[in-house]
């Protein structure tokens, strides 16, 4: 069962029926005891960084590290994503999962922000959430911060500069776009996600 974590905020149900149209049995959980039976997990993050804080409080930051440890395959989306990396400017005080190296920033001045809308990717060929993709397809963002690129970024995007569209290392994957909503690559690479 792939488990969608539901922490009070996140586009969950487009989530689920993305992994329900691939024939996956999927649940939307606040329960941290159903991390623990899940064969993967999914965090959708829509909103602020602080928003943490929800998962601190409600037990389920604890369950995804645990589960992370235990080697269950983690995806994080759009700010769920952000969250893995270990901080961002949004909010300073908050610290994140810490799993990748380095801060989250704000777009420049000099573009629009928030970064809404279908934007190309530069995809590596070593890549197997892109497995089977176009090495470069169209996606959907918004969002108005953006991960740093480093040595785990496995799709970058062009705009106000270059910064991370995909991350991966073992069993630890983000996306800064939302692929539930980015039509037939999207469902491709949800559907990888589930074969790993």
């Amino acid at each position: 069962m792939i488990a969608v974590v539901d922490y009070g905020a996140g586009n969950l149900v487009s989530v689920k029926k993305a992994f329900e149209w691939l024939g996956q049995e999927c649940a939307i959980t606040s329960n941290p005891a159903d991390l623990q039976r899940a064969s993967r997990i999914v965090l959708p993050g829509v909103g602020h960084f602080s928003s943490t804080r929800s998962l601190e409080r409600s037990g389920l930051w604890q369950a995804i590290s645990q589960a992370i440890s235990r080697k269950i395959p983690f995806l994080g989306i759009c700010v769920g994503m952000q969250w893995m990396f270990d901080g961002s400017e949004e909010s300073p005080e908050t610290p994140g999962l810490g799993l990748f190296s380095g801060k989250c920033t704000r777009f420049p001045q000099n573009v629009k922000s928030p970064h809404v809308g279908w934007n190309q990717l530069e995809i590596a060929t070593t890549s197997r959430l892109f497995r089977g993709l176009s090495a470069s397809p169209f996606v959907y963002f918004t969002h108005s911060y953006y991960a740093p690129l480093n040595g785990t970024t496995v799709a970058r995007c062009e705009y106000g500069g270059s910064f991370s569209a995909a991350i991966e290392r073992d069993l630890l994957f983000g996306v800064q776009f939302h692929p539930e909503k980015s039509g037939e690559a999207g469902l491709r690479l949800l559907a990888n996600f589930c074969a790993i």
